[in-house]
């Protein structure tokens, strides 16, 4: 831990470089500008940090809150003015949905310049404010030691998110003396007594309980303590929307994950259980299946460390603000005998009956049900699987099983592009796991460029792109409801080994599944990152459908 300052008299670059100092901040992602030049300058000062420069600024927001969400500390990104905080809002939103903790530094124009449409001119703080946490703009220069630790504060109290900082460029070189304060504790508060003799009255009468775990366990990392919960009281669980490695999935009381396209048997489970314990989720859209699966004829117990959470769109029975480590490790108080046995094994039934991998027999052509064998086959049980937005991650939620916690980060924001720069967060938080991303070929050119940043780093990330040449999910949409009118969906054909190679990576090419099994081998040892591109059926436009099932109707 860094020792606090005493005030001394510095610029405002350099009393942010000291902030993050403080907070044990290593890596910061940026693209470089001209209005946070001397920000640029403190930091190379500061030989405990190391700038990671990216290729466009929304590769390095996706970094940026890919290692937050590995390395369990605040993403830091930069970028400059208007242009490049337009650039990075994708990872801001990301980060706000998601509930990562993120700390954005913007340059601005100069403070005699603002409100005359100056050079790339923007009202960041106002800009971002529906996306973020909290946003300010720093007018003088006394404050920025308050300011930058009270944004660090923010970002990681009560549900973490993204907090903004618009710096105008004098201010990062005008002196002053400063003051710095102790690095962030995190509060973490806790059920009371009355509340957990509530919850115990309630599961009392309960004989179909069901947990639906979400990233506030995370967050808090309390995963350990879920499961011994989960133990102790024989109680199903379900991960919410792309919170897969929340309980591990070879459990024998694991119910399945509650994302999109979810099997019908698997939403029985939820619609059958009459006592519901939501635990550090807000209870999306996604986990929901829009807001449908949970009536007032089941008993909703809903733990959450934002009281705003609460009732947003279900009224719980029970609603205790806490964070959800504390309240699982209060919950072991707990005294019932649990009596729904013979329920949690169909559910875990239902979870095995719906995940089983089926795959073509004495089927030449490589399919994405021989890809997640492999990986289930291949890959250590620690190694880390991103993803971006788009059909082909059903496959990876539906058949790969995530048996150890910390090894799967995905957008709930379901933001494109995200899987490769993400994977490259993800390994440098944690440079000793191998990290793998899955991209579909519409989102892996979104942020394909920040393969070179990957090369330059040396960061041996491996990019799965599964190939249909087209923008499948929206395609599906667009059968759905306009059934062969095909719009705007179709895309040419990328040669992506070709392209990784010219951006300094390996790239290979894949039509086989011994083709693919030696791929991700020889890409585990490879001291470069490594795209894998599959050649996908693009009339296999989801896991269950077809394109002509779709138009039929089937």
């Amino acid at each position: 831990m860094s020792q606090i300052a005493e005030t001394q008299e510095m610029n405002g670059a350099q009393a942010i470089t000291e902030c993050l100092k403080i907070e044990d901040v290593v890596k910061v992602f940026c693209v470089p500008g001209e209005s946070y030049l001397p920000l640029l300058d403190a930091i190379y000062d500061e030989p405990s940090i190391e700038l990671i420069t990216a290729r466009h600024e929304g590769g390095a927001s996706f970094m940026a809150e890919g290692y937050a969400k590995a390395s369990k500390k605040p993403g830091v990104v930069m970028a400059t003015r208007g242009v490049g905080g337009a650039n990075l809002a994708i990872g801001v939103h990301t980060a706000y949905q998601d509930s990562t903790p993120m700390v954005v530094f913007l340059g601005q124009v100069h403070s005699k310049f603002r409100g005359r449409e100056g050079f790339q001119e923007v009202d960041l703080d106002q800009f971002f404010g529906h996306i973020a946490k909290w946003t300010v703009e720093i007018k003088d220069v006394d404050r920025v030691p308050e300011l930058v630790q009270r944004a660090f504060r923010i970002a990681q109290s009560g549900r973490p998110g993204p907090v903004v900082i618009s710096l105008p460029e004098d201010l990062l070189k005008e002196k002053s003396k400063m003051t710095f304060h102790p690095k962030v504790q995190k509060p973490r508060p806790s059920p009371n007594q009355n509340e957990i003799d509530e919850m115990q009255m309630i599961l009392q009468k309960a004989k179909r309980p069901l947990i639906i775990a979400g990233g506030g366990v995370i967050s808090s990392e309390g995963e350990q303590e879920l499961l011994e919960f989960v133990k102790k009281f024989h109680i199903p669980v379900m991960a919410a929307f792309r919170r897969h490695d929340v309980f591990p999935n070879h459990h024998p009381l694991y119910a399945g994950h509650l994302g999109l396209g979810t099997p019908k048997d698997v939403l029985a489970t939820t619609k059958e259980a009459d006592v519901i314990l939501a635990i550090g989720t807000r209870l999306s859209e996604v986990t929901t299946q829009d807001y449908s699966i949970i009536s007032r004829d089941q008993a909703l117990i809903h733990i959450d460390i934002n009281d705003q959470t609460l009732g947003r769109v279900f009224q719980p029975m029970l609603g205790i603000v806490s964070d959800a480590k504390e309240a699982l490790i209060s919950m072991l108080s707990i005294d019932i005998q649990p009596e729904w046995e013979e329920w949690a094994e169909k559910c875990n039934q239902r979870y095995h009956q719906t995940s089983e991998i089926k795959r073509k027999a004495n089927s030449e052509k490589l399919t994405n049900e021989d890809v997640i064998y492999l990986l289930q086959k291949l890959l250590p049980e620690d190694a880390i699987i991103t993803n971006d937005a788009g059909n082909f991650a059903g496959w990876l939620h539906l058949y790969y099983p995530f048996k150890q916690k910390k090894t799967y980060i995905g957008p709930t924001s379901g933001a494109m592009g995200y899987g490769l720069p993400a994977a490259i967060g993800a390994a440098i938080a944690l440079p000793n796991r191998l990290v793998v991303s899955l991209s579909g070929d519409g989102g892996m050119m979104m942020t394909v460029q920040e393969l070179e940043t990957a090369a330059r780093y040396n960061i041996p990330v491996i990019s799965l792109v599964f190939n249909n040449r087209m923008y499948g999910t929206i395609r599906m949409h667009q059968e759905m409801n306009y059934p062969e009118k095909v719009i705007g969906t179709d895309l040419g054909n990328i040669d992506f080994a070709a392209l990784a190679k010219s951006l300094n990576a390996n790239g290979v090419k894949t039509t086989t599944a011994a083709e693919f099994e030696e791929a991700i081998r020889c890409a585990m040892k490879a001291n470069l990152p490594t795209v894998i591109e599959i050649e996908m059926d693009p009339e296999q436009i989801s896991v269950s459908k077809t394109i002509q099932q779709i138009r039929l109707k089937k």
